[in-house]
């Protein structure tokens, strides 16, 4: 038992590791700490929901490079940001704006709530309803009794 755990802890390790390899940091830490910030705010477009700086993926060291050329040549990190975006949309970013094309994305699980809220509230309130009814006291019933019997008897004639 103790080697199969220690097994799944050393095979998730490369998954704790971020993904930026030695030669793709650049030599000044400035433009390193800034190319890391930028990376993590970018998401894989190969992978599900990760971004690019802790992933494995091909496209991702692609991005991590592109982003570090751009970040030499003097760009800004919103001019990169805006670069990598123009390139590939809004899917590569982990945050994406607040505009109508991204209002789905945004207000959809507001939506979903508020229905759920909504439908569960009307299945409470029609339950309640249910069980008001159910609770008859004795005289109710034996109203409810007289008034079936009545018909019953006004049915047979």
């Amino acid at each position: 038992m103790r080697q199969l755990i220690f097994a799944l802890c050393i095979g998730a390790l490369p998954f704790a590791a971020n993904a930026v390899e030695p030669d793709e940091m650049l030599t000044d830490p400035l433009l390193e700490q800034r190319a890391r910030e930028i990376s993590k705010d970018l998401r894989c477009v190969v992978c599900q929901n990760q971004d690019i700086d802790s992933s494995n993926a091909g496209v991702a060291r692609d991005l991590r490079l592109l982003v570090r050329e751009r970040l030499v040549a003097g760009d800004t990190d919103t001019q990169v940001i805006e670069y990598i975006r123009a390139r590939y949309g809004d899917y590569v970013l982990l945050k994406p704006p607040i505009e109508p094309a991204t209002y789905a994305l945004w207000f959809a699980p507001i939506a979903f709530v508020l229905i759920g809220v909504f439908v569960g509230g009307g299945v409470l309130m029609s339950s309640r309803r249910q069980a008001a009814i159910k609770d008859l006291d004795a005289e109710d019933e034996q109203t409810v009794s007289d008034i079936l019997s009545q018909n019953k008897a006004g049915d047979a004639s």
